[in-house]
């Protein structure tokens, strides 16, 4: 995959706007701030978080990239593997947002299977778009969650989306798939269904 399609790809996991060369002279696109929380849940309910609400508002994932220009560089070139070396030490250690932690919250996402046995998933990754850590490098930690359903999760494989719901936690994850920044030992795991109008 050419690296400007990496970048493409990459801002838009983390919701930035992809800026054309004149507006943004470094070629790196810039993180929009997380969008507000939504409202609080019904008492015993877990609330409905966005990917957004799990990156810190001051974080930016190309704060120590604005000098460079990423769509001068080809895949094979030595820099460009430096750069991406370089980039993916930054996004494993990506901060989490402490104001989520501890909270019961419900998010969906895509399914990344870490052990999937004949009673079902007994551990995956809930990953915020498709593709990503099997035909994409992996997303920022803060946009990785560490899946433990309570009860295996029967009927689901690779890219299925579900919601997921359970206490959100920060113990970071080094897995051969990405680096989680989070955990979730759900209680649920459902299939996601969009309503149709």
């Amino acid at each position: 995959m050419p690296m400007i399609s990496r970048r493409l790809m990459l801002a838009a996991v983390l919701g930035a706007p992809v800026l054309s060369q004149a507006q943004n002279p470094t070629g790196v696109p810039a993180m929009k701030p997380p969008l507000p929380a939504t409202p609080a849940a019904a008492p015993g309910a877990p609330r409905t978080i966005q990917w957004e609400e799990l990156v810190p508002a001051d974080w930016d994932p190309f704060k120590d990239f604005k000098d460079l220009n990423f769509q001068l560089l080809d895949d094979g070139d030595p820099r460009a593997a430096a750069l991406l070396k370089r980039m993916r030490a930054v996004w494993d250690a990506a901060p989490t947002n402490p104001k989520l932690v501890g909270q019961v919250v419900r998010i969906p996402g895509f399914v990344v299977p870490l052990e999937d046995t004949n009673d079902g998933l007994k551990e995956f990754l809930l990953v915020p778009y498709f593709g990503a850590c099997i035909h994409s490098p992996p997303p920022p930690a803060n946009q990785i969650i560490h899946v433990l359903p309570k009860t295996p999760a029967k009927g689901f494989k690779s890219m299925d989306t579900v919601w997921i719901s359970g206490r959100l936690t920060t113990p970071r994850t080094d897995s051969y798939m990405g680096v989680s920044g989070y955990r979730i030992e759900a209680d649920a795991v459902t299939r996601y269904e969009e309503k149709r109008r």
